[in-house]
């Protein structure tokens, strides 16, 4: 038996991230020591390792749990749909690199001189393939990988405060959902 510092070193994981995992029962609460220890086994560091694989696959933890917890479960359905998910993400980022390589064209000098708006970076967004949805999911992506950047950068493209709060509103709830 090993306690739950033991493993997650095992797995490469954080101690906390080991107890999420417990919390949200993908990973099941293992027996407890007579001291109220947790006490996992070797099936629960297998399943451990199990849940890692697939998620540096890019898998959310319904589907890890539902791979592991029916066995009759189509794995490779779950898995071919994250293909097609990573593959559009793909997209969405190579779009990211065609916005970024059309602004470096136009030699901006962000925070000096220059002023780009709201008006002129939707134009660039647009130009360079982005939809109204691709445009909300790159607002919400930004705010939720970067949400202090994301206020700079509004703040930059001169949105008032009141509009730059609803973006960042609705940004959160669109990547909640």
């Amino acid at each position: 038996m090993i306690t739950v510092t033991q493993l997650a070193r095992r797995c490469g994981l954080s101690r906390s991230t080991v107890l999420y995992y417990e919390s949200v029962r993908v990973l099941k609460p293992p027996l407890r020591t007579s001291s109220n220890y947790r006490a996992y086994g070797e099936k629960d560091v297998a399943r451990l390792e199990q849940i890692c694989v697939y998620r540096n696959a890019g898998l959310g933890l319904a589907d890890i749990r539902a791979i592991l917890d029916r066995p009759e479960s189509d794995a490779s359905g779950i898995l071919k749909r994250r293909l097609v998910e990573s593959n559009a993400e793909i997209q969405a980022l190579r779009g990211h690199q065609r916005a970024i390589l059309k602004l470096l064209q136009h030699k901006f000098s962000f925070g000096r001189k220059k002023v780009i708006t709201k008006e002129k970076w939707v134009a660039i967004m647009k130009a360079s393939g982005f939809s109204e949805a691709d445009m909300r999911k790159w607002h919400a992506e930004f705010e939720r990988s970067a949400p202090e950047e994301h206020q700079e950068f509004l703040a930059f493209l001169h949105i008032p405060k009141d509009e730059i709060r609803s973006i960042r509103e609705w940004s959160r709830k669109e990547h909640s959902a």
